[in-house]
């Protein structure tokens, strides 16, 4: 007995036709503000001398997280410069900076509308486990009927392929905030953006950054497979040392991807822990922490020691929330 065929493929292909061909005008404005922001960036990254920049990627990381990371950051960027891959890899990096940016400015919302509303953390669950779990070449393909080829199916696709670890890391970062310091800015007659922006955000922000640096590190992996579609860049790099069987075009750009991947996964990891802070960053830290006053723990007093919350000052509470 022949078996009933459902033609799912051709109910989705229906519908990408139909939004390409409605949305048109739409989808023509994203395409060229995509291509705007990704030439804009790689021309300010390429327009700064090499050593320039290296010192100040050399500088970022010794200010976040060690001198050993600064000498690491120019002894491995020299050798991008060196072999001549310099430029792709700030194409690269363009558009693993522009996809990281757009998609944790939907990921952050998104994820704390799921940490706060059980409806649309149920609703989100399943679409983010089929984004997570569907092979990250099928993206290219709606990505392409959209945009054609070029950058900007790349980005369309890099941002679709990386969103997800960032909603759910903000959602779990924000519900895992401790639920006693939450009542007790209940208690004080904080509101619920209050308790956001005073509260659950800065104990969250770790997870958050957490989140982050898994959004960056999707973000370059895809940004390579963009090459596929004509992407400028490493993944361009690495494409063509497949097609022309070039064994050491390929390992060149494959080192400056993993050089890459290094750099941004120590800084966003040391920006997520401010323990990992140079201690002399630590300590201006503190002081700056000092001269602005009592902290907004609503739990915690100006010194810093706990303090009763049904004896403490509920309005001084409030207005440091």
């Amino acid at each position: 007995m022949e078996l009933l065929r459902i033609p799912v493929g051709a109910w989705v292909a229906g519908g990408i036709d139909w939004i390409k061909t409605n949305l048109d005008w739409l989808l023509d404005l994203v395409s060229v503000a995509m291509r705007w922001l990704i030439d804009s960036l790689t021309d300010v990254l390429l327009a700064v001398p090499a050593p320039a920049l290296i010192l100040v990627a050399a500088l970022l990381g010794w200010a976040i997280r060690s001198w050993q990371l600064a000498v690491g950051t120019a002894v491995t960027f020299l050798l991008i410069v060196a072999m001549d891959q310099w430029e792709t890899s700030m194409q690269t990096l363009a558009l693993v900076l522009i996809a990281t940016l757009l998609a944790i400015a939907l990921a952050i919302p998104l994820g704390i509308l799921a940490a706060r509303n059980q409806a649309v953390s149920s609703f989100l669950r399943p679409i983010l486990d089929f984004m997570q779990t569907m092979p990250a070449f099928v993206y290219l393909i709606p990505a392409v009927t959209f945009f054609s080829i070029g950058v900007v199916p790349g980005l369309f696709s890099t941002i679709i392929f990386a969103l997800p670890p960032g909603v759910r890391f903000t959602e779990l970062g924000i519900r895992g905030v401790d639920r006693e310091t939450v009542e007790a800015g209940h208690a004080f007659g904080a509101t619920s953006r209050q308790i956001l922006r005073g509260i659950q955000l800065p104990l969250a922000t770790p997870t958050i950054m957490a989140g982050i640096n898994q959004v960056i590190m999707l973000a370059l992996s895809m940004a390579v497979v963009a090459g596929i579609v004509g992407a400028d860049g490493l993944g361009k790099e690495v494409v063509s040392s497949i097609s022309t069987l070039n064994l050491a075009k390929g390992v060149e750009a494959g080192l400056s991807v993993v050089i890459l991947a290094v750099f941004l996964d120590r800084v966003t990891a040391a920006l997520g822990n401010p323990g990992d802070y140079p201690r002399s960053l630590r300590a201006a830290l503190a002081r700056r922490r000092d001269a602005s006053g009592p902290a907004s723990d609503p739990a915690s007093g100006a010194g810093g020691e706990t303090t009763d919350p049904a004896t403490a000052d509920p309005a001084g509470a409030t207005r440091a929330l």
